[in-house]
Protein backbone atom coordinates (compact mmCIF):
# COMPACT_ATOMS: atom_id res chain seq x y z
CA UNK A 1 0.00 0.00 0.00
CA UNK A 2 2.94 2.32 0.61
CA UNK A 3 4.00 1.81 -3.01
CA UNK A 4 0.65 3.00 -4.40
CA UNK A 5 0.52 5.90 -1.92
CA UNK A 6 3.89 7.27 -3.06
CA UNK A 7 2.99 7.06 -6.76
CA UNK A 8 0.83 10.01 -7.90
CA UNK A 9 -2.43 9.34 -9.69
CA UNK A 10 -1.98 10.03 -13.37
CA UNK A 11 -4.59 11.98 -15.27
CA UNK A 12 -6.29 9.64 -17.77
CA UNK A 13 -8.74 10.24 -20.59
CA UNK A 14 -10.79 7.96 -22.83
CA UNK A 15 -11.45 8.70 -26.50
CA UNK A 16 -11.41 7.56 -30.12
CA UNK A 17 -8.31 7.39 -32.32
CA UNK A 18 -8.78 9.88 -35.15
CA UNK A 19 -5.39 9.46 -36.83
CA UNK A 20 -2.55 6.95 -36.63
CA UNK A 21 -0.56 8.08 -39.69
CA UNK A 22 2.49 9.30 -37.75
CA UNK A 23 5.15 6.92 -36.48
CA UNK A 24 4.64 6.07 -32.78
CA UNK A 25 2.01 8.83 -32.47
CA UNK A 26 -1.78 8.72 -32.41
CA UNK A 27 -4.31 11.53 -32.30
CA UNK A 28 -7.11 10.84 -29.80
CA UNK A 29 -10.34 12.83 -29.79
CA UNK A 30 -11.88 13.09 -26.32
CA UNK A 31 -15.56 14.03 -26.17
CA UNK A 32 -17.25 15.34 -23.05
CA UNK A 33 -20.71 16.73 -22.38
CA UNK A 34 -21.01 19.88 -20.26
CA UNK A 35 -23.80 22.22 -19.34
CA UNK A 36 -23.67 25.63 -21.02
CA UNK A 37 -23.09 28.28 -18.32
CA UNK A 38 -25.74 30.70 -19.60
CA UNK A 39 -28.27 28.66 -21.58
CA UNK A 40 -28.17 25.50 -19.40
CA UNK A 41 -28.23 23.23 -22.44
CA UNK A 42 -25.99 20.16 -22.61
CA UNK A 43 -23.23 20.88 -25.12
CA UNK A 44 -20.68 18.45 -26.57
CA UNK A 45 -17.07 19.58 -26.26
CA UNK A 46 -14.30 17.85 -28.25
CA UNK A 47 -10.55 18.09 -27.91
CA UNK A 48 -7.71 16.28 -29.66
CA UNK A 49 -4.63 14.98 -27.86
CA UNK A 50 -1.41 13.63 -29.37
CA UNK A 51 -0.36 10.46 -27.58
CA UNK A 52 2.76 8.30 -27.75
CA UNK A 53 2.14 4.77 -29.07
CA UNK A 54 5.47 2.94 -28.82
CA UNK A 55 4.39 -0.27 -30.59
CA UNK A 56 2.04 1.36 -33.15
CA UNK A 57 -0.81 -0.85 -31.90
CA UNK A 58 -3.73 1.60 -32.14
CA UNK A 59 -5.63 2.06 -35.40
CA UNK A 60 -8.13 4.74 -36.45
CA UNK A 61 -11.52 4.16 -34.85
CA UNK A 62 -10.17 2.32 -31.80
CA UNK A 63 -11.50 3.30 -28.37
CA UNK A 64 -8.43 3.90 -26.16
CA UNK A 65 -7.34 5.15 -22.73
CA UNK A 66 -4.43 7.62 -22.60
CA UNK A 67 -2.46 8.70 -19.53
CA UNK A 68 -0.54 11.88 -18.85
CA UNK A 69 3.26 11.57 -18.90
CA UNK A 70 6.36 13.72 -19.22
CA UNK A 71 6.67 15.60 -22.53
CA UNK A 72 7.86 13.27 -25.29
CA UNK A 73 7.92 15.97 -27.97
CA UNK A 74 6.59 19.48 -28.52
CA UNK A 75 2.97 18.28 -28.87
CA UNK A 76 3.00 14.93 -27.01
CA UNK A 77 2.61 14.72 -23.24
CA UNK A 78 0.23 11.71 -23.23
CA UNK A 79 0.91 8.02 -23.77
CA UNK A 80 -1.30 5.13 -24.82
CA UNK A 81 -2.29 3.09 -21.77
CA UNK A 82 -4.54 0.47 -23.37
CA UNK A 83 -6.85 -0.21 -26.29
CA UNK A 84 -10.32 -0.66 -24.80
CA UNK A 85 -12.22 -1.58 -27.96
CA UNK A 86 -10.98 -2.30 -31.49
CA UNK A 87 -12.54 -0.62 -34.51
CA UNK A 88 -14.60 -2.74 -36.90
CA UNK A 89 -12.53 -3.40 -40.05
CA UNK A 90 -14.65 -3.55 -43.19
CA UNK A 91 -13.41 -5.10 -46.46
CA UNK A 92 -9.65 -5.05 -45.99
CA UNK A 93 -7.20 -6.28 -48.67
CA UNK A 94 -5.28 -8.96 -46.80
Amino acid sequence: MADSASKPNKNTKVGHVVSAKMDKTIVVQVTRRVQHPLYKRVVTRKKKFHAHDEANTARPGDFVRIAECRPVSRTKCWQLEEVLRRAVQVGGHE
